[in-house]
């Protein structure tokens, strides 16, 4: 069943997610040092990678809940939730004096992080088909703007003061949570009014919507790609800042504006590439081609032994991000429109499970390069992204028949 929503819904869940980036962009270049100042450690690549993995284990429990509550209840409340859980979380890393105060922060904002999925679940509630790729693009667009602003403002802010940062995205958090409060329309209604839902204990195994997936074996290849994908892209979030500072040198600022320079790349490429892309190479073509491009990136990147060789191959990087939205397209094409909050809960879900367990390895891995490679770190990038091909090559060619219609 679909509503009437205003035309003003599109600005503010892109306006949303925007500040949703800022507030997780700051955090990015002054995270280290925050570390290491909570923890004395010398080497804080371990606990970046723990602190990643369990906001990820949250979210790869509680995603697939959120995602169908949604389905259930309405998109807004469940964003709503979610923005709340930032805010708090921010507060937590502002105040915290110690290490487990960060844990704790990181977790409460893992089990309400329902931000990505809600809002591609809801720009498929409000888009046509025709339309969804080019707004799926402008959707991580929007999330690269963030970027551009966060990381350079984090760095800018974290060398005046290292809690500054995280006070800065709870502010933005609950800025945003006032924004989708006051302006965000419904885009679904609710399956049945809010006083009659029966919480199923059984939907808060993590394990149940995977099984799902599984019996629908159409869907499995698409999940594991989007599994794989967050797998390389994990290393981004763990490494950065600590290669970036070992092998040139970089202050927090630099880092903040090399994050910037990237988001600055990637909010042009994810605007104005994805839907010609995707009419011109086809969704698997377009996969394809992102991934030839993040690979030639990161072989540059490994090997980089001046600062300028990073920006200057920012464009080639940004190219990298094309397929994510014809994947996205292909994906809201393979399950009917009552399922969609409950299958983009699913692919959070993997999502969240290649989260919880990568930065573990990734960081593990930085810790044995570190001394002698830093940029090795980025190899082991390229590995996992080229698995993905003989997978994508596996997808068809085009699908318009929902392979969850049959409920």
């Amino acid at each position: 069943m679909k509503v009437s929503v205003p035309a003003t819904a599109l600005p503010v869940i892109f306006a949303t997610v925007v500040l949703d980036a800022i507030g997780i962009g700051l955090i990015f270049p002054i995270l280290p040092a925050l570390l290491q100042d909570v923890t004395h450690a010398a080497n804080v690549a371990s606990y970046i990678g723990i602190m990643t993995a369990l906001y990820a284990l949250m979210q790869f429990i509680f995603a697939p809940v959120l995602g169908a509550l949604s389905d259930r209840l309405g998109r807004r409340p469940v964003l709503l939730l979610s923005l709340a859980g930032a805010a708090v979380n921010y507060l937590f890393l502002a105040f915290a004096p110690s290490l487990w105060m960060l844990l704790l922060g990181r977790a409460i904002a893992g089990l309400t992080s329902a931000n990505v999925s809600v809002a591609t679940a809801y720009i498929t509630d409000i888009s046509p088909e025709a339309t969804r790729a080019r707004r799926f693009g402008l959707l991580n667009a929007m999330f690269g703007a963030g970027f551009i602003i966060g990381p350079v403002l984090g760095g800018a802010l974290g060398d005046y003061g290292l809690r500054l940062p995280f006070m800065a995205a709870a502010v933005l958090n609950t800025g945003n949570l006032l924004l989708a409060l006051f302006t965000l329309p419904e885009s679904r209604p609710p399956m049945r009014p809010p006083t009659r839902v029966k919480i199923d204990l059984a939907a808060l195994n993590p394990l149940r919507s995977l099984r799902w997936v599984w019996s629908e074996k159409r869907l499995l290849p698409i999940t594991v790609i989007f599994f794989t994908f967050s797998a390389a892209g994990e290393v981004y979030g763990v490494c950065w800042a600590l290669w970036g500072h070992d092998a040139f040198e970089w202050n927090g600022l630099w880092i903040g504006l090399s994050l910037g320079a990237f988001g600055v790349c990637q909010a042009l490429a994810q605007a104005f590439l994805p839907g010609p892309a995707v009419k011109l190479l086809g969704e698997r073509a377009a996969i394809l081609a992102g991934v030839a491009c993040a690979c030639l990136a990161l072989l540059v990147m490994a090997f980089a032994t001046r600062s300028w060789m990073i920006f200057a191959i920012m464009p080639v990087f940004a190219l990298g991000g094309i397929g994510a939205p014809a994947l996205q397209s292909l994906a809201t094409r393979q399950v009917s429109d009552d399922r969609q909050g409950q299958f983009q809960g699913v692919l959070a879900s993997s999502v969240s499970l290649a989260s919880v367990l990568c930065p573990l390895v990734f960081s593990s891995i930085y810790f044995g390069v570190r001394a002698h490679w830093p940029g090795a770190i980025w190899l082991s990038a390229i590995v996992v992204y080229v698995a993905l091909v003989p997978l994508v090559l596996g997808l068809p060619l085009a699908s318009n028949t929902p392979a969850s219609s049959r409920g």
